[in-house]
């Protein structure tokens, strides 16, 4: 048998197999990883939602698990979900921003076009009167 590290095993005091399914998803460089997770789901539901999973979405899961389980940390209440919250707040601000600034847009747009068009009913204007001096002598 070939001895390996991991941070699960030294966590949880145990003797790391080189088959062990921390291994490749908890680095015994890392320990505080293992330690966030193992505190939030605890080490058998960890093992059980790996075992579980195929080989190639592990390293996603281990990720998630890890992500969540530090959100939970800092925020035991909300963890994720605060977060998520925030973002969408955060979407509905920038909407409504951009659909300010879209109505400020049209309002000067259709405030040049109404100047355009007077400044040009203002020229002809002029120009016809221009005309009708000339014909008059």
């Amino acid at each position: 048998m070939i001895s390996v590290n991991c941070a699960a095993c030294k966590y949880l005091k145990k003797k790391c197999r080189f088959d062990c399914i921390f291994y490749p998803y908890f680095p015994s460089n890392n320990p505080e990883r293992f330690a966030c997770v193992h505190r939030i789901y605890g080490a058998k539901n960890i093992r059980k939602m790996l075992q579980q999973l195929p080989i190639h979405l592990r390293v996603e899961a281990a990720e998630s698990l890890y992500y969540e389980a530090k959100c939970r940390i800092e925020d035991p209440v909300y963890g994720c979900g605060g977060i998520i919250s925030q973002l969408h707040q955060q979407i509905h601000n920038a909407e409504s921003q951009v659909a300010k600034v879209r109505a400020q847009i049209a309002f000067l747009n259709s405030n040049a076009h109404e100047m355009e068009s007077n400044t040009n009913n203002l020229i002809q204007g002029h120009s016809n009167i221009g005309e009708s001096q000339f014909q008059i002598r």
